[in-house]
């Protein structure tokens, strides 16, 4: 992918845009699905916003015969994979994601080769083909568990996320895990200094921190050292940010993820006042899913996301080994 993508324009999202947009969905027996990281005008008109694998998991539930995805091309491909007789559109194939890119197949089957004895634990923030390489998936919200549950003497491969993988190795303590070297190029730039000024100019504040930040040790640190108080850095994923915002009792909420986060905790939570870390760290991925792209998936059944069969059979494996588990949470 590419900085120089343009995304489809020349929509206002107005009124006759809702209804227009509306009127297509319910004609197309559709449910129409949005990211937490999404345009806030679109995470107002879809039927669910939440995490990916939460929305995937719904949406594999719901009676629609088509899902219409508004997200990065990852999470239309799990939709797909949980949803294999359904129809799945994204408004913009485009849509990549910097993380999942970090890692292909070929690049985890040599990995594997390495490490024959290894089991594989991959991020759901993957291509089809890396699950479908997969032995068990995770989540950002479980998996330490997920970890956890796998015998103290195998090795684990974990993979494509530096961050969430130092957070997992840090928690269980683990010293036969290795890490892939990927990260989200928008987590990634939110870094341990900027939370540090951030935290110091509003010391009563909440920090969320998304365990994919380049903050997320700094976070921990500054808790260790008792800058800042332990119970008020919590590191969340973007499902479990939403169920915070609406348990905690603090007056103001320091985010560290991307921005589009803070449409739905201020929807939580209205009380509260929420503020990035980082207010340049927007997805330009994400924020392809425009008004124009949404209006021209529902109007031309654009894109549609096709996954192999075997590929999507054995990437839902991996996906239902997580599921077995326990409960899942949030996507990512």
């Amino acid at each position: 992918m590419t900085a120089t993508l343009t995304p489809y324009s020349g929509v206002e999202p107005d009124a006759a845009w809702r209804d227009e947009v509306r009127r297509l969905v319910e004609q197309r027996d559709a449910v129409l699905l949005a990211h937490n990281y999404q345009l806030p005008e679109i995470q107002d008109i879809a039927d669910f916003t939440g995490d990916s694998l939460a929305l995937s998991r719904i949406a594999a539930e719901s009676s629609a015969s088509t899902i219409v995805f508004c997200g990065v091309h990852f999470m239309a491909e799990t939709a797909k994979i949980l949803s294999p007789g359904k129809t799945v559109l994204i408004p913009d194939e485009r849509a990549g994601c910097s993380l999942a890119d970090s890692i292909t197949a070929a690049d985890l089957r040599e990995w594997k080769a390495q490490h024959p004895n290894a089991v594989v634990v991959s991020y759901v923030n993957t291509t089809a083909e890396v699950k479908a390489e997969t032995d068990i998936c995770c989540t950002s919200s479980n998996a330490v568990d997920v970890v956890a549950s796998i015998p103290a003497d195998k090795e684990v491969l974990f993979c494509p996320d530096q961050f969430l993988g130092a957070h997992v190795k840090r928690v269980t303590g683990r010293d036969n895990i290795h890490i892939w070297a990927g990260e989200c190029h928008v987590h990634a730039a939110i870094n341990g200094p900027e939370l540090a000024e951030r935290a110091s100019q509003d010391p009563s504040a909440d920090l969320f921190v998304h365990p994919e930040c380049g903050c997320a040790t700094s976070a921990l640190y500054l808790a260790g050292e008792g800058i800042v108080p332990s119970e008020k850095v919590k590191i969340l994923s973007t499902g479990d940010m939403v169920k915070e915002a609406k348990a905690t009792n603090a007056r103001s909420v320091l985010v560290a993820t991307e921005i589009g986060m803070l449409h739905q905790l201020r929807k939580a939570a209205p009380e509260i006042d929420f503020r990035a870390v980082n207010d340049r760290a927007s997805c330009r991925y994400m924020k392809m899913i425009t008004p124009a792209a949404l209006l021209r998936s529902l109007r031309e059944n654009k894109d549609e996301v096709h996954v192999d069969p075997e590929t999507a059979a054995r990437a839902r494996a991996s996906v239902q080994r997580m599921i077995e588990i326990g409960q899942p949470g949030g996507g990512e």
